[in-house]
């Protein structure tokens, strides 16, 4: 600990021997308004690049650009200057971006949503509600990028893909670039006058340097409520949308071919088609449409392993579900617990499969998604609305023996999923309210029954099989609902928000008493006198939320104070995100921002937090502090450092149904670098050491990002990751030993390597090819097993007692145990060695042949094995990936947009 103190300090002492003081006065920043003019019987420019027709005349340039980073309030490299036309249909953008050295403009190629090289962006506040926008970007190259802006600029969503039109030209004075915006592909109400929010902002490669038209201190507490106003939108139109974009798809899988197995011959071919349409209801409302929606493009997700029994989060890629998703968006808690987590719609099947020796199983890897409609927007006077409606198929999995006879099991219900949500902002948008609903109801009752008393049932069976349902461990109907608020004050400087969340699960009886003992709740727990599992419940309420308040903006502090609770039964993985309940938490944090650069850096903060944890019981489980900082050096270097110090760490969920546990004390530190990320070559290094007392449990990551550019149009980025995780009782399972409850556990060695490899060649903006490849090895070796003696000792020697060699022996892959010595085996253990070898990529062609409707050409493959835990990780690599058969897919699909 002392060594972490000391490199904290040595590096915080520069950063404060530089630090100048900001202003400790409000700052006072003038609003800019740019006033546009309509086209009316002028002809419309033409986007080439080239600012050049006479219709650009009908208004002013704007310039007078303000440096935003790094040194804020001091003027640019270089100015830049823009200005705005429109007409019925659309909004049209001139800029004029001066450079002193055209030569030195980089037009480095990437694909959408790239950001690479030199920029500039417009950001729109199209409802003024001083909280979203739309933003499109548009690079010296004539890479196009486009996001949705919501929590006043701290979230920025680019799956927003809106069809726009843009062109750039580099001359002696720098790059001009024209952009065309259509009217119908932004959202605003209905008046004489529009005022919309404004900001251009334009990136300056080679200084890494922002400027912008309407100055934002650095000390600003957000950044929409930030921007300038654009006047002059006299009596345009909302557009009401409407889009069709019918697809199509050809697939061809191969795999290894499994001899004997009917499903599985070694190759497979589909096709299949769909539809997605967007309608603008109004022009502030969208009722986006999918029918039997189809994600074959979309990148495979990382290989992980949970020990610890826990679900893993995965991001939501697919596009129907990504746009609009801020509005839906409902965190009531911390991390990624969420009322609403799409991924649950279309889920792997849950039903469980009684496969007899001899069987063959044919398993759907997803539920089929029949149908999506979700209705979504902002309205003018300040309402976000959002409705989301999915119907997804009964999937059914097929099983034969070797003679041939076949039957069939239910593996997931006919499921209905929806999903509410309302934001009003009033208070000059200084405050909102809101609410969500959400509901899951699944059809359990429509499986194939054979009446066991007809005598005619085993002949029935064997001309037309039997469909069984298994599906008795799935909640029959699932509800939640909750209400949200946020208040800024004093110029939005300070804030206070919170939510409210209550859930009510419905079921049979072995549904719900699966729920109560499931690894989310734990109410099996022996040594728990506030839960307890009641077999003959068929229903479960319980509530959560959040009350956070603290400053936002406005000088160099930031802070943050708050609450958050999940009570025992609180439910929401039906359709939501809910790792843990039974918990109740309290945190606060403070961080120092260094606003103004130095000849040392360009910018850095300090960053305290602390918080501690509770269960419902009342007992005191968890404290944690942490410190770290961060330093963006002159040279575009950066550094991040910290460390933290637990001193108590109970957990209820660790013996998975057992009694509370205790680990030893824990302390963590990390240290990450990297250099200049505008260089065609840069890398960044890290490294996080945890280690606790008596040698309990360490944990070491070494990370290793590296980029690589060797010309505009081809990048190249490996990030290797090597993880070591030794734990002396990692939890290996639960036995009985003469009546009572046995809890096992053991010294693990884990090692870990992964590597993401990706490669993008932009041949031009809208032609790209992009590649994605992650070979992923883990392996676990366990020794000197033992049992839990007194799970909340804080001795080692008092929690667990280890087996000596009289006590445990191993054979045919068995650990036989003879506890109390008497001659005879107590209990067993199977071998929990384990080796997982997993490699996936994606090789994708896509190409935009006309603006939003693309072709992709598809080449997946992957490989899954179970290597050698005897064997080291770089051979079961080799034994594993490289020699084994991979199964493939390749896929065409193509799409083309109808706007109508």
């Amino acid at each position: 600990m002392k060594y972490s103190c000391l490199y904290l300090a040595l590096f915080l002492v520069p950063i404060f021997v530089y630090a100048q003081d900001s202003t400790k006065t409000a700052t006072v920043v003038k609003k800019r308004i740019y006033t546009t003019k309509p086209l009316k019987g002028s002809e419309a420019p033409t986007i080439d690049g080239l600012v050049h027709e006479s219709s650009w005349d009908l208004v002013d340039w704007t310039s007078d650009f303000i440096e935003n980073e790094p040194d804020e309030n001091t003027p640019p490299s270089d100015q830049t200057k823009f200005k705005i036309l429109y007409d019925q249909k659309y909004l049209y953008v001139a800029y004029r971006c001066y450079d002193s050295d055209p030569a030195k403009i980089e037009k480095r190629l990437s694909r959408r949503d790239g950001f690479a090289g030199d920029w500039v962006e417009i950001n729109l506040d199209t409802y003024h509600d001083k909280r979203t926008g739309f933003s499109f970007t548009i690079t010296a190259a004539g890479v196009k990028g486009d996001e949705f802006i919501s929590q006043n600029g701290d979230n920025w969503d680019g799956s927003w893909n809106p069809i726009w039109y843009t062109a750039t030209n580099i001359d002696e004075e720098g790059w001009t670039a024209e952009v065309k915006i259509p009217l119908s592909q932004l959202k605003f109400g209905k008046s004489k006058e529009q005022i919309w929010g404004l900001q251009v902002n334009r990136r300056f490669f080679r200084e890494e340097e922002r400027s912008v038209w309407q100055r934002i201190p650095q000390d600003a507490p957000g950044w929409v409520s930030e921007f300038g106003e654009l006047h002059g939108l006299i009596d345009i139109e909302p557009q009401h949308q409407l889009e069709i974009q019918p697809f199509a798809v050809t697939q061809f899988d191969t795999f290894p071919k499994e001899q004997g197995n009917p499903f599985r011959d070694g190759e497979e071919f589909k096709l299949n088609g769909g539809l997605d349409a967007k309608i603008g209801i109004t022009n502030d409302l969208t009722l986006d449409l999918t029918v039997n929606p189809d994600f074959g493009q979309v990148e495979a997700d990382p290989a992980a392993i949970a020990l610890d029994g826990f679900q893993i989060f995965f991001r939501e890629q697919r596009p129907f579900f990504v746009e609009n998703k801020n509005i839906f968006d409902y965190r009531f808690a911390n991390g990624q617990d969420n009322v609403f987590y799409s991924r649950r719609i279309g889920r792997n099947p849950q039903g469980s499969i009684n496969q007899l020796d001899g069987e063959f199983v044919d398993r759907p890897n997803n539920t089929t998604i029949l149908g999506a409609a979700k209705f979504s927007g902002k309205t003018k006077n300040g309402w976000s609305l959002g409705i989301l409606e999915s119907i997804t198929e009964r999937e059914i999995a097929k099983i034969e023996d070797e003679n041939g006879n076949t039957r069939e099991a239910i593996v997931e219900p006919l499921t209905n999923y929806f999903v509410a949500r309302a934001q009003k902002d009033f208070n000059e948008r200084n405050t909102y309210i809101g609410g969500i609903f959400t509901a899951t109801k699944r059809n359990l009752g429509d499986a194939f029954e054979i009446d066991s008393d007809d005598p005619n049932t085993d002949e029935t069976s064997e001309l037309l099989g039997t469909r069984e349902n298994n599906l008795n461990n799935l909640r029959k109907s699932a509800y939640s609902g909750g209400l949200d608020f946020r208040h800024n004050w004093k110029d939005r400087k300070y804030y206070i928000e919170g939510n409210l969340i209550a859930s009510h699960v419905e079921g049979s009886k072995e549904a719900i008493e699966e729920t109560q003992r499931e690894l989310t709740h734990n109410f099996q727990r022996p040594d728990a006198d506030h839960v307890r599992v009641d077999p003959n419940r068929t229903s479960l309420t319980g509530t959560g939320g959040k009350f956070v308040g603290g400053k936002s903006g406005g000088g160099n502090w930031r802070y943050t104070t708050g609450v958050f609770w999940r009570s025992p039964e609180l439910e929401l993985n039906d359709i939501g995100f809910l790792r843990q309940t039974d918990e109740i938490r309290q945190f606060a944090n403070i961080r120092y921002l260094f606003l103004k650069p130095t000849k040392l850096y360009r910018r850095a903060n300090i960053f305290a937090e602390q918080f501690s944890t509770f269960d419902f019981e009342g007992n005191y489980n968890r404290i944690q502090y942490e410190l770290n900082g961060y330093i963006n050096y002159t040279n575009n270097w950066w550094t991040e450092v910290g460390f933290g110090h637990k001193p108590r760490i109970f957990t209820n969920t660790f013996l998975q149904g057992g009694p509370r546990w205790r680990f030893s004390d824990e302390n963590f530190v990390f240290l990450f670098f990297g250099s200049d990320n505008r260089k065609k070559f840069n890398f960044t290094v890290g490294h996080v050491n945890t280690w606790a007392q008596q040698n309990n449990f360490a944990f070491q990551r070494y990370v290793v990002r590296l980029r690589y550019q060797p010309f505009d149009a081809l990048s190249i980025s490996l990030n290797p990751e090597f993880r070591l995780n030794p734990n002396k009782t990692q939890y290996v399972t639960e036995t009985d030993f003469n009546g009572s409850p046995r809890y096992i556990t053991a010294n693990i060695d884990q090692q870990t390597l992964s590597t993401s490899i990706r490669l993008n060649y932009n041949i031009n903006p809208n032609l790209t090819i992009q590649y994605y490849g992650e070979p992923f090895i883990s392996r676990g070796r366990y020794t000197d097993f033992n049992f839990v003696n007194n799970p909340i000792a804080r001795d080692l020697g008092e929690r667990v007692t280890v087996y000596d060699q009289e006590q445990i022996s191993f054979a045919d892959d068995v650990y036989s145990i003879d506890e109390d010595r008497n001659g005879t085996t107590d209990y067993t253990i199977d071998n929990p060695d384990f080796a997982f070898v997993q490699f996936r990529s994606n090789l994708v062609l896509r190409w935009e042949y006309i603006p939003g409707s693309e072709i992709f050409l598809v080449w997946s493959q992957g490989v899954t094995g179970g290597g050698d835990p005897g064997d080291h990780l770089f051979r079961s690599l080799n034994n594993q990936i490289l020699d084994q058969q991979p199964e493939n897919t390749f896929l065409i699909k193509a799409t083309y947009r109808f706007v109508l």
